[in-house]
């Protein structure tokens, strides 16, 4: 019998921005709200249809926590009722995502454990209210969410240490196995990922540089082994988290009905023991397709690009960015790698991106289809020529 909640061969697809992590402005905590900066919190219809009108038919979509848990279990649906309603009447199908890198004000931070019950039973209530949703991605991007929170110290926590980030990162993927989890009791859905995807690149060849690069990728892999359930690439790592919360994680590291997702961009391709090149879009995105074999290789899942876009290029180059990554795909998936989609990320021009939203100036980060004004850009009319065609080819 057919899947009827399998994801397509390939797709297409368009995000909304809908970040909202706490950051330091002037010495206090504040909500970095790209739904409220993007004006998309007043425009979602508008938006959608837009999105829509690329020819698009998957759309990746959060709505935030905090909104819809604006006190403990005490839930506010009107932010989904609306944005599900606008898919319908746009004729979107979305991914959903239920955290976008920010806790309810209720939670401390992602240190802490409390808030992986919390966020269960919200996805429990959601699961409960809502029956037609079949593709999941529950936590947007667990690894930078631990990161940036728990590693580096600039967002949420704003704690850093090895031991911090190895207790966020494992409570992270537990709060997002448990909701694939649950939806898959609930329902035949799938887990549809998005990730950030390191690509770090030796700049000279030597032993040390080498090494450094092996360290590094083992870093931002953990995320993947804890996941798919594979020994953690940096050996003792999680020591210090409980025994039973690790089995936890284990023993719900899904298996099938699942596509990974990488979060590619021009900025990912890091240099390694010497200045960043002038590489050219084609260099970067033939870089970056070498790591994306070397993962594939590693845990043998099918992916797909959850977000990319010029981030980190000047607007001129969104066009080339977009036929080169295409062509990319279109080559791995001839050489038999299961490449599902690409993600353009996101529909509009984001904020203060520029600094990993650490600097909260609203700052225009140039990255949309559509800048800050609803116009479509040229690449717009490019997306729209590729979904029209179908999986890309070389």
């Amino acid at each position: 019998m057919a899947d009827d909640s399998a994801f397509p061969d390939f797709v297409w697809s368009i995000g909304e921005e809908g970040s909202d992590p706490i950051v330091m402005r002037r010495g206090e905590r504040y909500r970095q709200d790209q739904f409220a900066a993007s004006g998309h919190d007043r425009h979602v219809e508008d938006d959608l249809a837009a999105i829509a009108d690329l020819g698009v038919k998957v759309v990746r979509y959060g709505s935030p926590w905090r909104l819809a848990e604006p006190e403990p279990g005490v839930y506010d649906w009107s932010g989904w009722d609306r944005a599900l309603a606008a898919c319908e009447d746009a004729g979107l199908e979305p991914i959903l995502e239920f955290l976008h890198f920010g806790l309810p004000d209720h939670y401390a931070g992602f240190v802490e454990c409390n808030w992986v019950d919390g966020f269960t039973q919200y996805v429990a209530a959601f699961l409960e209210r809502y029956r037609s949703p079949r593709w999941f991605t529950p936590v947007n991007e667990p690894g930078i969410t631990a990161r940036l929170s728990a590693r580096f110290g600039v967002w949420n926590d704003m704690v850093a240490s090895a031991e911090d980030h190895a207790q966020a990162l494992a409570n992270v993927v537990q709060a997002n196995l448990e909701a694939i989890a649950l939806i898959r009791a609930d329902r035949n859905g799938w887990w549809i990922g998005s990730e950030g995807f390191d690509v770090p690149v030796a700049i000279e060849n030597s032993p040390t540089v080498r090494a450094e690069v092996q360290r590094q990728r083992a870093l931002g892999w953990l995320v993947w082994d804890l996941h798919f359930g594979l020994e953690p690439g940096v050996p003792g790592y999680f020591d210090r988290v409980e025994p039973a919360q690790l089995a936890r994680i284990r023993a719900l590291a899904p298996t099938d009905r699942l596509v990974a997702g990488l979060d590619i961009y021009p900025i990912s391709v890091t240099p390694v023991g010497g200045e960043r090149p002038d590489w050219t879009p084609s260099e970067l995105i033939s870089l970056a397709t070498a790591e994306i074999e070397r993962w594939n290789d590693r845990y043998d899942q099918p992916f797909w690009i959850a977000e990319t876009s010029n981030l980190s290029l000047p607007i001129d180059q969104q066009i080339l960015w977009l036929d080169e990554f295409a062509q990319a795909l279109g080559r791995l998936r001839l050489d038999g790698r299961p490449a599902r989609g690409l993600c353009w990320y996101s529909r509009g021009d984001q904020f203060d991106w520029q600094t990993a939203l650490i600097e909260p100036t609203g700052a225009v980060t140039e990255v949309g289809l559509f800048d800050t004004d609803r116009r479509a850009r040229p690449v717009s009319a490019r997306f729209r020529e590729l979904a029209r065609n179908g999986p890309p080819r070389t």
